[in-house]
């Protein structure tokens, strides 16, 4: 089945597929069910023998079985398709990869062993086994992909073969979402995350994922991959990715998917060869209006349809604070994520050292107690101390090399894109999901044209 989805035909046929099973999963979990296992089922052979191509297959079918998380959760697919199958699915496939000799990334084991020391450790008395695994399986996930993806050959279509993929069960969820939603002029639009417009579901997960399928879509209309056989249907996904994702009114996911596209619109200069910060500079201010342009006819539609709300929304308002008894203060603007870091900050000065141990955190704040953290930065800190600070370190050390190699080629400026989207979907997400930890290792991956692939 994976041989057909990652074919360079008919992709249009494959987005009017998901959009369809993304409709019939309001209806019934049964045709996503079966959908997911017959693409496991028909996979199986991956995970027995080797032949030519064999990394890039594999990598296929964790990319895109394990984006049917969402999806699964949203159709209440469990426990069939298992509530956090992203993490759990993507663990073993990973492990399977790594048993299969695909392991190059050396530092995704120190960042291993930095977390394994947390896991012994309780200073409040109160960790489940499924709390460690909550909070730890996230971290694992990203040492794992690294070990995995890094220093992995593939070629630019490969690259934009395994897009695509990523790109697809995101196109079900926003099917999804439109159909789910009741008429918008029934919706009632608050100063707070909207569950009506994320069909019914949660809107932190479903804006990350819609943010994540803005970005992509932009992605395939900047570079005419034409993911649906036309630059004008991949436009309109673009604006239909964003218009919905924006009317969640959850912020982080289309932050992020605004972000990334910012990182590629900067980089296009490198790619015309602009050396001067001056040119540079005009040369991404030149290419950056249309999307500008797009992205302000687009908010402003949205903002009507929510009676103004939505700019409210985004400059941090709150019932409180528009009725005049609540300050906006900067705790306020980030939904208590600031007060959650103040009470970590303190944890890790407690305990430097090891931390307070894996998902102890919440049983010992002092403001924010049983609050699960959606920034992992904090987590990192008050639960394994200084050790999940050097893995916070290391990982912005593999961005910053990224970094550097960003100016070189499109597929770069393409890669350090994707990870800045996947670290910054920690600071809005934490690493629960399994956006963080495939973008990260997907941006580990080395892109060549395919006689360089040849020559490797």
């Amino acid at each position: 089945m994976l041989k057909y989805l990652t074919g360079n035909n008919h992709y249009l046929y494959w987005i009017v597929f998901h959009s369809i099973l993304g409709a019939l999963s309001i209806l019934t979990p049964w045709i996503l069910i079966g959908w997911f296992y017959l693409v496991l089922l028909t996979s199986a052979p991956l995970l027995i023998k080797k032949s030519e191509g064999h990394f890039f297959k594999f990598t296929s079918l964790i990319v895109y079985v394990v984006s049917f998380e969402l999806l699964g959760r949203m159709s209440k697919a469990y426990p069939l398709i298992p509530w956090e199958m992203g993490k759990y699915l993507l663990f073993l496939l990973l492990m399977a990869g790594i048993l299969m000799k695909y392991r190059r990334g050396t530092v995704g084991w120190i960042l291993l062993v930095l977390l394994l020391p947390a896991i012994f450790i309780d200073e409040s008395d109160q960790v489940w086994f499924k709390n460690v695994i909550f909070n730890l399986l996230g971290p694992v996930n990203v040492a794992l992909a690294i070990v995995y993806f890094k220093n992995q050959i593939v070629s630019e279509e490969e690259l934009k073969s395994l897009l695509k993929l990523l790109a697809l069960p995101a196109i079900s969820v926003l099917t999804f979402v439109v159909i789910k939603t009741p008429d918008l002029e029934n919706v009632e639009f608050g100063l707070g995350a909207n569950f009506q417009t994320a069909g019914g579901f949660g809107s932190n997960q479903v804006s990350t994922v819609l943010g994540l399928g803005a970005f992509l879509a932009y992605l395939f209309w900047r570079y005419n991959w034409q993911v649906s056989g036309s630059r004008w249907l991949d436009l309109g996904l673009l604006i239909l990715f964003t218009i919905r994702g924006l009317l969640t009114f959850s912020r982080g996911g289309m932050i992020g998917g605004a972000i990334g596209v910012l990182v590629l619109i900067f980089y296009q200069a490198a790619a015309a060869e602009y050396r001067w910060t001056a040119q540079r500079m005009i040369f991404t201010v030149i290419k950056a209006v249309p999307v500008v342009l797009i992205f302000f006819l687009v908010f402003t539609y949205a903002n009507n349809i929510s009676g103004g709300n939505l700019a409210l929304r985004y400059q941090g308002e709150t019932p409180g604070t528009v009725a005049g008894y609540k300050e906006k203060t900067a705790n306020v603007f980030f939904t208590n994520r600031l007060n959650v870091l103040k009470d970590d900050l303190e944890l890790l000065l407690e305990n430097p050292v090891l931390g307070v141990g894996v998902g102890a955190s919440m049983y010992l704040r002092d403001d924010t107690r049983r609050v699960a953290p959606h920034l992992e930065l904090s987590r990192l800190l008050s639960e394994h101390g200084l050790l999940g600070a050097f893995y916070f370190l290391i990982l912005c050390g593999l961005g910053f090399k990224l970094l550097k190699k960003a100016h070189t080629t499109s597929s770069d400026a393409i890669l350090f894109a994707i990870f800045v989207l996947a670290l910054f979907t920690t600071f809005h997400s934490a690493m629960r999901t399994y956006v963080s930890p495939l973008l990260i290792g997907l941006s580990m991956l080395t892109v060549y044209e395919i006689d360089e692939v040849e020559e490797a």
